[in-house]
C-alpha cells in the first residue's frame, strides 16, 4: 500500500528504479493508447494549401487589405490577368470579393516585392 501511495504522490527521486517505472508507464500510455482506443479525433478540414504567403488586415466590416507577394502574381502581365491572379489568391481566404484597387510595395532598391490589395466582400 505504501508503494502505491508513493507512486500516486510521485515521491521517488529522479533516477530511482520506481521513478523510471512511472515514466515508462506514462510514455507507454501516450504512445500505445491511440492504437488501442478510437479517440474520434480527425484532422481539421482546411482549404487547399497555397504556395503563397498573404497578410490580411481588416479595415472595416466588409473591407479587407491583403499584401500578396509579387512572385505570386509574376505570371500576370495585363491588368485583367493581374486581377484574376489576385482573386485566385484572395478568394480561398475571404470568399467572393471585389478588388477595389492595388498598390505596389517597393523595397529599398525600388523593386516591387509585393502588392497591397483592397477588397470588399
Amino acid at each position: 500500500m505504501n508503494i502505491l501511495r508513493r507512486y500516486f504522490y510521485w515521491t521517488y527521486e529522479r533516477g530511482d528504479f520506481h521513478y523510471d517505472v512511472m515514466v515508462t508507464f506514462i510514455l507507454a500510455f501516450i504512445f500505445i493508447t491511440p492504437h488501442l482506443w478510437n479517440y474520434k479525433d480527425k484532422p481539421a478540414v482546411t482549404i487547399p494549401l497555397q504556395a503563397s504567403q498573404v497578410l490580411v488586415k481588416a479595415t472595416d466590416e466588409d473591407d479587407l487589405t491583403f499584401e500578396i507577394r509579387a512572385a505570386d502574381l509574376a505570371a500576370a502581365h495585363t491588368p485583367d490577368e493581374q486581377r484574376q491572379a489576385i482573386l485566385r489568391v484572395v478568394e480561398p481566404i475571404a470568399g467572393t470579393v471585389d478588388v477595389e484597387r492595388t498598390e505596389p510595395i517597393l523595397d529599398a532598391d525600388r523593386r516591387i516585392v509585393a502588392y497591397r490589395v483592397w477588397v470588399t466582400r
